[in-house]
């Protein structure tokens, strides 16, 4: 059964049917995936930038490491969409 996983540099999607691994690349951009962006612990608000307390600290956030708590964030990366949306509800707030 393939799996859906959408990639945090190019946001485009992708299939893998066996165990990601941990030099796999995505295979529209070649980013790696076993990387902090693409992690559902990934948090830029939290310390060290990971909601888990027992990660190690990792300096680079879009290259693969080996980070045992790794767990592939699930669905599309949304962030853009959000942003614009707060957006739009703001200037519909203060326009004259």
């Amino acid at each position: 059964m393939a799996t859906t996983h959408h990639c945090h540099k190019c946001k485009n999607s992708f299939e893998l049917e066996v165990k990601m691994g941990r030099r796999d690349e995505c295979p529209h951009c070649g980013a790696d995936l076993h990387c902090c962006k693409n992690c559902k612990y990934y948090d830029p608000a939290s310390h060290n930038e990971c909601k888990e307390h027992i990660s190690e600290y990792i300096p680079d956030k879009e290259r693969a490491n080996f980070c045992s708590m790794f767990t592939y964030r699930d669905g599309a990366f949304g962030f853009d969409s959000d942003v614009n949306s707060a957006k739009a509800k703001l200037e519909a707030l203060f326009k004259k």
